[in-house]
């Protein structure tokens, strides 16, 4: 079976019903698609990285931008955050349950990017 045709724009498509604001897409990008999310994600996905290796594998980002990522995403459930060290201060983050639900999803995000050779 094809895709429906939509009367209102006169060109073929998929007919959808209109999605509430926010739609389930837009409130799933609003927390995984933060700038530098998903890689924070995906780095953590074997083990726990410490901070400032963290910010080593992410090479472009500032420690300023990845510790404000790092607190949303402990805020949402996604990454756990240790205290390995009080002085000087040593923090490692891990995946929670809830971030690597989401792994899948990045996954075939790579797959898709690899395919079309982005």
């Amino acid at each position: 079976m094809g895709p429906e045709y939509n009367e209102k724009k006169k060109t073929p498509g998929i007919t959808a019903e209109p999605c509430g604001v926010p739609c389930p897409i837009e409130r799933g990008m609003r927390i995984l698609g933060g700038k530098w999310k998903a890689s924070i994600l995906w780095h953590l996905k074997d083990e726990p990285v410490r901070f400032n290796e963290l910010t080593r594998q992410l090479d472009g980002a500032s420690k300023k931008m990845i510790n404000q990522r790092l607190t949303e995403m402990e805020r949402q459930g996604l990454v756990i955050r240790t205290v390995l060290k009080e002085k000087p201060i040593a923090v490692s983050y891990r995946i929670s349950t809830e971030g690597r639900s989401a792994l899948h999803i990045l996954e075939a995000l790579k797959e898709w990017a690899l395919d079309k050779a982005l």
